[in-house]
């Protein structure tokens, strides 16, 4: 049986370079999709982020970076780690790109079918709100999750 693998796309008004270091500065990263981040994201450093709805932090271990052209990231999902790859494609001349998140691999049972629609509808949300920040400096994220937060 094949493994279940995750790919969804959207379209930014920004060039490669903007969304570039958008997704790899944390000063950028911190308005749209992570609270805290303990670094710049570059090829093989391992990097804590932090998620305003989650508590703790997760560890990143970057793999790869083309600059405005590709970011490939590790982490951790519930069973084995993940590999996330971020690919940046310029249109229209260079005035807006093609942002597109493809995330790997998990089982095709119960856990990675619920694995596929939660980050498929994460990643979704991440250019969403990518494209929120950049285009019209607005955090979607702000809020949005406070509902997951855990109370005691």
């Amino acid at each position: 049986m094949s493994k279940l693998s995750i790919s969804t796309s959207l379209q930014i008004s920004k060039t490669p370079e903007e969304v570039f270091e958008a997704i790899i500065d944390p000063d950028h990263m911190s308005q749209y999709f992570i609270s805290k981040s303990s670094g710049k994201m570059e090829a093989d450093l391992t990097l804590e982020w932090e998620f305003p709805e989650f508590p703790g932090s997760f560890p990143v271990r970057i793999k790869s970076i083309i600059p405005h052209t590709s970011i490939i990231f590790e982490w951790d999902g519930d069973s084995h780690p993940l590999t996330v790859t971020i690919l940046l494609k310029a249109l229209d001349s260079g005035t807006s790109t093609l942002v597109t998140v493809k995330e790997k691999d998990m089982e095709h049972d119960e856990a990675g079918i619920n694995w596929l629609k939660n980050n498929t509808a994460g990643w979704a949300n991440f250019l969403a709100c990518l494209k929120a920040y950049l285009e019209y400096g607005i955090n979607l994220r702000k809020g949005g999750f406070d509902f997951m937060k855990i109370t005691t």
